[in-house]
């Protein structure tokens, strides 16, 4: 398929704009600025969404607080900028955030195209479809026809596409800029059905004057959906260390270490993995630009991957035992590469 000029020409300026920001270095920038700038939702409760106290909550927030943790030494030091699916990838390029981390799948195209890198994951998903319980529906193939609420500018209007003309049915969509326009306009009657990952769904449904009681996710799961915290291409070592702070968090599950316990396992680690990762073992901070206790502090001021979900996504009624959000010992998929 042939671009146009002028997006060819839009894309190359991206990619120069890019290369000129990751240039300068986003590890000196956040440590000269004293804060880290995390690009989120804000509206999806489990993974960003402000609370009761406007803090932002939610397992892609505190990834920024684990990040802002190992970097600057306190999990508080993070500006939250809610961006709409359309204007985080833009906020990115431009530098208006260090990292965005907002329920967003990793693709081929975004990493190949967009100056982007994707670091790791931080929950495997995947795209569902939601409707009213009194509909009566069932499946996905009963859907012929259908309405359907969705995000613009996501995967999920493109999975959607594909499924719908695999399985020889039709649809009419009903696009909106944000999640929480989704919502209203499924609730509002302005579709039958609302698609997006099944943990946003879960998500909105608790948003829902019926609650997650007067819905229906189908049972249907039609995409891979890996997300993660994305960073600009161009600048390895802010992509390691973000990287290598979510592998910290699944690591220390591994191994045990908690936000509870880590003072003592620090005085008395009883293995290397353990030594390496409370601090007093190895030059891990080091090779990374950072201090010796950069992982000490985004799991005990964070806690480890286990923590943080059972805060964020089980409370909007996802369950982790046996998923594949799930270690890896346990039946899951989530493995991360050792600290040493």
């Amino acid at each position: 398929m042939k671009l146009s000029a002028k997006f060819a020409t839009t894309i190359a300026a991206s990619a120069v704009a890019v290369a000129q920001v990751a240039s300068a270095g986003t590890l000196d920038d956040v440590k000269a600025r004293g804060e880290l700038k995390c690009g989120v939702s804000g509206g999806v409760p489990g993974f960003s969404a402000p609370d009761d106290a406007g803090r932002m909550q939610g397992i892609d927030a505190a990834v920024c607080d684990a990040i802002a943790a190992a970097v600057l030494g306190d999990a508080s030091k993070v500006v939250f900028i809610p961006l709409t699916a359309k204007e985080r990838f833009t906020a990115l390029a431009s530098g208006e955030v260090d990292v965005l981390s907002r329920n967003t799948t990793h693709t081929l195209t975004r990493e190949a195209s967009l100056g982007l890198n994707f670091t790791y994951y931080n929950y495997i998903d995947g795209q569902g479809f939601m409707v009213m319980k009194d509909s009566g529906i069932k499946s996905t193939l009963e859907l012929d026809g259908a309405s359907i609420c969705v995000q613009a500018g996501t995967t999920t209007e493109l999975n959607m596409a594909d499924y719908f003309r695999n399985n020889n049915m039709k649809f009419t969509p009903v696009g909106y800029e944000t999640s929480t326009q989704t919502r209203e306009g499924f609730e509002g009657g302005a579709c039958d059905v609302l698609t997006s990952d099944k943990s946003q769904l879960a998500a909105l449904s608790t948003e829902m004057k019926v609650g997650p009681a007067g819905v229906t996710i189908l049972p249907e799961t039609i995409s891979k959906e890996p997300l993660g915290p994305v960073v600009r291409q161009g600048d390895d070592q802010w992509m390691d260390i973000v990287a290598m702070t979510l592998y910290a968090l699944i690591n220390a599950e591994e191994l045990g270490i908690t936000s509870g316990n880590i003072d003592s396992l620090k005085s008395n680690p009883g293995n290397p993995g353990v030594a390496r990762l409370v601090g007093t073992e190895g030059n891990m901070g080091e090779l990374l630009g950072l201090g010796a206790d950069w992982s000490y502090n985004a799991i005990k001021q964070v806690g480890n991957y286990g923590e943080i979900y059972e805060r964020t996504v089980a409370k909007i009624g996802i369950p982790r035992a046996g998923s594949v959000n799930d270690l890896w010992t346990r039946g899951g998929i989530l493995y991360a590469p050792p600290i040493r």
